[in-house]
């Protein structure tokens, strides 16, 4: 197999997008997702002696950024009184050593709510991608819940990137008008 090689000065252009979309999807807050990419690109630059280039530059910095969102919510939990809880992993699993948070029952807490209005959301978002036009449906789904690069999505849908950017924004101002109408 042949040995992967970091090249930094690219990072922000190739993998900005996907990793954004991978925090964001995993902390609800885009201004904490560019933080923690930010910090990701960071702690690529500060390791980067430590590359083997036994796996491909991207999934190096999913990694990285799998432990920042880790220690985003461990930092959270911490001052929250969560436990916090080691997962062992088959060696050859890829999550090998990965921690994992799990809240403690808090017979006082009003998470609860945030569930069941989090469900609600979540319900009201799909019925108003059901009512976007097919191809910018697609391409939402595609680019900003699938975490689909930008060059992925335009290859499959046979589209260029100011088109899709032009897509995605409408398909954003309208899900925006139909959750304003449907849901708040």
């Amino acid at each position: 197999m042949a040995k992967h090689k970091l090249q930094p000065d690219n990072w922000v252009d190739q993998y900005a997008d996907y990793l954004f979309n991978y925090a964001v999807s995993r902390v609800s807050d885009a201004e904490i997702a560019k933080d923690l990419v930010q910090e990701t690109f960071f702690a690529g630059l500060n390791s980067a002696k430590n590359f083997k280039g036994d796996a491909a530059e991207r999934t190096w910095l999913v990694s990285i950024l799998k432990r920042k969102v880790i220690d985003h919510y461990r930092k959270i939990n911490s001052k929250k009184g969560k436990a916090e809880v080691r997962m062992n992993y088959n060696s050859d699993s890829e999550a090998e050593g990965d921690w994992l948070e799990q809240q403690v029952a808090d017979p006082y807490s009003k998470d609860g709510d945030n569930v069941l209005e989090n469900e609600e959301l979540g319900s009201a978002i799909q019925d108003c991608i059901t009512k976007l036009p097919q191809k910018q449906a697609m391409v939402f789904k595609l680019k900003t819940i699938q975490g689909m690069s930008t060059e992925d999505v335009c290859n499959e849908l046979d589209i260029n990137p100011s088109n899709l950017w032009v897509m995605i924004h409408r398909a954003r101002t309208a899900l925006m008008g139909c959750l304003n109408e449907n849901w708040f």
